[in-house]
């Protein structure tokens, strides 16, 4: 019964009032021919409140015609009439409907790049270089393949010494670490002197080119003035250990 009942539910119902000086016999007709009505409500002897599914509700006015009992129509329930109450809202159903949508599609692209260096140094031309590899704002996700992103980044600059790319959610995160810039180098066959950087002693000498000027146990002052000799830079082949 209660199967029946919700099932009447989901298909709609109406309350009614049936009103006549034979409401036994009704309820007995509608019994004998299997129409489903339930919550019966008797007032004043000659009228009846009842429930019958929307199916049904024409088999019902039948048997009030030959019994000539009236029958009116007090609510109606159940989920067409539910929907055709919100017939009005379609359009907005709709709209949110294809928003959602929408909303969905958008998040499988990439609509934000990120870029991240250590120490929040500055990298020349990153976006520009990302976009070549294949990482740039309106592609999809599933399009972009970041290991060949991350080599082909690192195959063309010289001053990104690691680095590393998230997709998370529309966002493209990436991590950067810059290189370290390597040291001047400096031709051996140019010509230099060492000057001592603290105060100390002579204790080791290896002079591959040029002549030493010192000899060991000797004491050194410190000198800040480079510039001695033709250029003043630092020489390799000296070691002075204090």
């Amino acid at each position: 019964m209660l199967i029946k009942i919700l099932l009447k539910y989901i298909l709609g119902y109406v309350r009614i009032t049936v009103e006549g000086y034979y409401i036994e016999r009704f309820i007995n007709i509608c019994t004998t021919n299997k129409i489903l009505i339930w919550n019966l409500k008797r007032e004043k002897g000659v009228k009846l409140y009842l429930n019958v599914g929307i199916q049904d509700y024409f088999k019902v006015i039948e048997v009030a015609k030959k019994l000539k009992c009236k029958v009116k129509i007090i609510k109606k329930k159940g989920v067409p009439f539910a929907l055709n109450r919100y017939r009005k809202r379609k359009i907005f159903l709709v709209s949110l409907i294809i928003f959602i949508i929408m909303l969905c599609i958008s998040s499988t692209y990439v609509w934000n790049i990120e870029v991240q260096v250590e120490e929040n140094l500055q990298v020349d031309n990153i976006i520009k270089d990302l976009n070549e590899a294949g990482l740039e704002i309106g592609k999809k996700k599933d399009k972009i393949n970041i290991e060949e992103v991350v080599n082909k980044i690192r195959l063309k600059r010289n001053d990104i010494s690691w680095i590393g790319i998230n997709l998370d959610g529309t966002n493209a995160i990436v991590k950067i670490v810059k290189a370290k810039e390597a040291p001047e180098l400096i031709d051996e066959k140019d010509y230099c002197n060492i000057v001592a950087k603290k105060e100390g002693t002579i204790t080791k000498i290896v002079a591959q080119n040029g002549t030493a000027l010192v000899q060991v146990g000797e004491d050194v002052k410190e000198r800040t003035n480079t510039n001695t000799g033709d250029n003043g830079r630092k020489i390799y082949g000296y070691e002075i250990c204090t």
